[in-house]
């Protein structure tokens, strides 16, 4: 099966390495550099020329088959304080997502929509079974009621709230493709919910659309991109002119609904 992946950007760094920037998740080699030891992953492929790319996870370096390892080291060591900057860079953005964590309790924040709904947490020993209830007021502020136990803990509470969010995004997302599928003259055959770490969304050449459920928490807008995207690689399962002229013809303002969801970063899960 070809299938074509979205990588747009890392969706808010849920699963991200909880390890130093400076010692990659999966590192194989160790270079001391001028103030820093980095520790990154090494792959080698049959690609003509030498790439470094710095995530979540650390510095990856990519390299040909044919380059010794004493020219890769020295192509780090040209490069040294890029790399350290951007890890720099790497490790004060996950500080920042750290601190933005959801705090799975009463009056919690959660993204849903380009808005917010207030967590409120209703404990009671009459409660059988967890329930989950959204509603807004007058004033359009919605909250997300979840009924549990007195003894129920925090990974509860975001367990409930997965999984209404995910019931949300199957109704939204369907909706969201069966409205732009004709569009494009393309069907699709099924929906499946991914947990991809750094995908937003892909789609098979068979007609499967899998997009995250965490979707479902950027505004409609940026969904729709992304939807339209997917779709649009039942045409093309490439990046071609051809491709980006399918999406232009269903969303003429893609490139900024793309730039803002490129910009998006989701508090940690």
């Amino acid at each position: 099966m070809h299938r074509h992946l979205l990588r747009e950007t890392e969706p808010g760094a849920y699963g991200a390495s909880a390890a130093a920037p400076w010692v990659h998740a999966q590192a194989n080699r160790r270079i001391a550099l001028p103030g820093a030891t980095v520790a990154y992953l090494l792959q080698r492929s049959r690609r003509r020329s030498l790439g470094f790319s710095i995530g979540d996870d650390g510095l990856t370096v990519r390299a040909p088959r044919g380059l010794s390892l004493a020219q890769i080291e020295q192509a780090l060591r040209r490069k040294s304080d890029w790399i350290q900057a951007k890890l720099a860079a790497a490790a004060q953005r996950q500080r920042q997502l750290q601190r933005n964590r959801i705090q799975w309790q009463d009056g919690a924040r959660i993204p849903y929509l380009g808005r917010h709904l207030v967590l409120q947490v209703g404990r009671s020993a009459a409660t059988a079974q967890p329930r989950v209830h959204a509603a807004h007021d007058a004033a359009g502020k919605g909250t997300l009621e979840l009924q549990v136990p007195p003894d129920a803990e925090a990974q509860l509470l975001a367990t409930l709230t997965q999984r209404w969010l995910r019931e949300q995004a199957r109704a939204f997302y369907s909706a969201r493709l069966n409205h732009f599928a004709p569009g494009l003259g393309v069907h699709w055959q099924r929906l499946r919910l991914s947990s991809a770490r750094a995908r937003w969304g892909s789609a098979s050449a068979r007609g499967t659309i899998s997009l995250h459920w965490r979707l479902i928490q950027l505004a409609p807008e940026v969904i729709d991109y992304v939807v339209v995207h997917e779709l649009a690689h039942l045409l093309e399962m490439n990046h071609s002119a051809r491709f980006w002229a399918h999406v232009a013809r269903v969303l003429p303002d893609y490139a900024e609904r793309r730039a803002a969801l490129r910009a998006i970063e989701l508090p940690p899960w």
